[in-house]
């Protein structure tokens, strides 16, 4: 799958855009049409610790999901966020093989 990472305000290094890789290619194992997939991550400038935030946009066949999460790590967005696309991957798998 072609994951497109984009880090804002900071630059990323190799080995979180390697976790980033890796995390989105299990989402694969979900659903099989994924055709894109986009992930933004952004420092924001606060006194909070949590103040990591990353946004995941997965293109599927009609339809395009898009969540976002805030943490105190990346890879804990990360894991959260791409829980949460599982859960629509799957969901949306069920409602094509109930036209089916």
């Amino acid at each position: 799958m072609k994951v497109n990472v984009q880090s804002v305000n900071f630059v990323a290094d190799g080995k979180l855009i390697d976790f980033v890789q890796e995390r989105m290619d299990k989402l694969e194992l979900f659903y099989d049409k994924v055709i894109s997939s986009d992930v933004y991550l952004k420092v924001e400038n606060t006194s909070s610790k949590e103040n990591k935030i990353v946004e995941i946009k997965i293109n599927v066949p009609r339809d395009k999901f898009v969540v976002k999460k805030q943490c105190k790590s990346f890879e804990e967005a990360i894991d959260s966020a791409c829980s949460s696309i599982e859960r629509k991957l799957v969901k949306k798998k069920e409602k094509m093989r109930m036209h089916v």
